[in-house]
């Protein structure tokens, strides 16, 4: 999270977008931005079952980080394009490397924005997020700045959504609810994608549809400031102020 933090600051100083592609080391429960986590989840449940927590920079609701991959995108925004914009740019870039790999994914044409919730982002999807089978395939969210925006989500390779209500506070709070099985690579395609294979798909799709040749983004251009806002994402204090 301090990586795309990072991402952020940098696009906003050079002009230049990121589209990044990462997995996660454990499993790892990430919250909203702005999500009430505070008396919703176990603390001391989930730290005994081994599972890392961390707030990240945007927005949406809880995240089980274990079996998906995540992407970013930190770009600079740009005169007349608005957060809508660029969410359905992305989407085509998704949807793209989505259907490289053999699977039927569309942009959800109903539903709602959800609000900051203690409920798992997987209960539903969002009218303008990415479902298969009629059910929420990637969970997005994205911060936007004055010079600069962030958009990360959630692809799932196979479902440990299902697993949220367990790490719940309060059996009967919002935390524990259930949300229906959501969609997941596995199950769409019959067989388990590595996470480098979904990697390879996402990074063709971005090859094919910008105008512009990506080339690797040095680890020297983005280690010194991931490092440099590491302490606020490490501090338990700060991840479960709310």
């Amino acid at each position: 999270m301090a990586r795309d933090a990072s991402l952020l600051a940098r696009a906003a100083a050079t002009g230049e977008s990121v589209f990044s592609i990462y997995s996660w080391e454990k499993p790892t429960l990430s919250f909203g931005r702005n999500q009430r986590a505070l008396g919703q989840y176990d603390r001391a449940g989930i730290t005994g079952r081994n599972i890392d927590v961390v707030r990240r920079p945007t927005g949406g609701r809880a995240i089980l980080h274990h079996r998906e991959v995540t992407y970013s995108v930190a770009a600079p925004v740009r005169e007349g394009v608005s957060l809508r914009d660029s969410y359905n740019q992305i989407n085509l870039i998704l949807i793209a490397g989505l259907r490289s790999l053999g699977v039927d994914a569309e942009v959800a044409a109903e539903g709602s924005a959800l609000p900051p919730s203690a409920l798992p982002c997987f209960e539903l999807p969002s009218a303008g997020e990415i479902v298969a089978d009629g059910r929420k395939l990637v969970g997005s969210a994205q911060w936007r700045e004055e010079k600069a925006f962030l958009q990360h989500g959630s692809i799932l390779i196979d479902d440990d959504q299902s697993a949220l209500p367990s790490l719940a506070a309060d059996p009967e709070g919002e935390a524990a609810t259930a949300p229906p099985p959501p969609a997941t690579l596995r199950d769409l395609l019959g067989s388990t994608p590595t996470s480098g294979e979904v990697a390879a798909a996402m990074f063709g799709a971005v090859a094919e549809l910008e105008e512009c040749a990506g080339e690797m983004l040095g680890e020297e251009h983005v280690r010194p400031g991931a490092l440099a806002l590491l302490p606020e994402y490490l501090d338990d204090n700060w991840t479960w102020r709310r």
